[in-house]
């Protein structure tokens, strides 16, 4: 019974990986295609990489998504901390369930709903579209989910351990960034990096809070792709995927190096 179930289990494991992945690998596999028809073999080549940085429409899209995913993130990150801060540390205040609702809305928010009531507001305020805009509903939408993260991370935060500093005489802003924030900072890289990926991703959102000059790459590939995909498609997408995979892989192994660290200063701190 227990075998009966393994494999069963085994088998559900490995389709579900590859309903998820197959697509992207056979993305990745044909982005390196010597022939201009996607679904084709026709040997291997980096021709389409070559074609693609001389597309301009292709690279200002990118520019204009990295330099959006960039600030948003950051921006994101930092309201996100303070907000989860804020419903952690003070958990009676008059408004609280109000601003929780509204730091939490954009997770279970349409995407739909979000970027038309954005739209609405941009044009109620006189607010041009353009990369200031995008750049600001990527704020809005992220920021939710990085204070989930964070607020995760400091529901298990030994508080201890402020006291004893604020104890010892330092004030609570030399606390925060010497003992809470090095605590934290593996969640708040997380945030980041969840950030800067959502913003990436974004289609919804950007189509309708963008303008002239602000055209974001997931909006320049569906508008091409509708037209029928071509390898340059396959070889943008491919680059983001590398991109997003190092980024991942990078923010893994300096929370993993900071983890092992903190372990040892604490058990250094006990000894002595």
């Amino acid at each position: 019974m227990n075998s009966t179930w393994s494999r069963f289990n085994i088998t559900s494991i490995v389709l579900g990986f590859a309903f998820l992945y197959l697509p992207i690998v056979l993305l990745v596999i044909f982005s390196f295609n010597e022939s201009k028809l996607v679904t084709v073999w026709a040997g291997f080549s980096t021709k389409w990489y070559v074609s693609l940085f001389s597309n301009r429409g292709l690279i200002d899209a990118a520019w204009v998504t990295i330099r959006v995913g960039l600030i948003s993130a950051t921006v994101a990150t930092v309201l996100g901390t303070f907000a989860a801060l804020t419903l952690t540390r003070y958990t009676r205040f008059r408004g609280r369930v109000l601003f929780s609702g509204m730091v939490f809305a954009p997770l279970v928010m349409p995407e739909v709903i979000t970027g038309l009531s954005l739209l609405l507001l941009f044009v109620a305020v006189g607010l041009d579209r353009g990369f200031v805009t995008v750049t600001l509903a990527h704020i809005t939408f992220s920021m939710c989910f990085v204070a989930v993260v964070v607020q995760s991370r400091l529901l298990t935060f030994d508080r201890s351990l402020e006291e004893a500093a604020m104890d010892l005489g330092a004030p609570p802003v030399k606390t925060f960034f010497q003992i809470t924030l090095p605590v934290i900072l593996p969640a708040i890289i997380s945030g980041w990096m969840l950030a800067f990926t959502l913003s990436l991703d974004d289609l919804v959102i950007a189509s309708f809070t963008s303008g002239p000059g602000a055209t974001t790459l997931p909006m320049k590939i569906y508008s091409q792709v509708r037209l029928g995909v071509t390898p340059e498609i396959n070889a943008a997408c491919t680059i983001l995927i590398g991109i997003v995979a190092v980024g991942v892989i990078a923010a893994s192994v300096v929370n993993k190096r900071r983890e092992v660290q903190r372990l040892r200063d604490e058990q250094a701190a006990l000894r002595n």
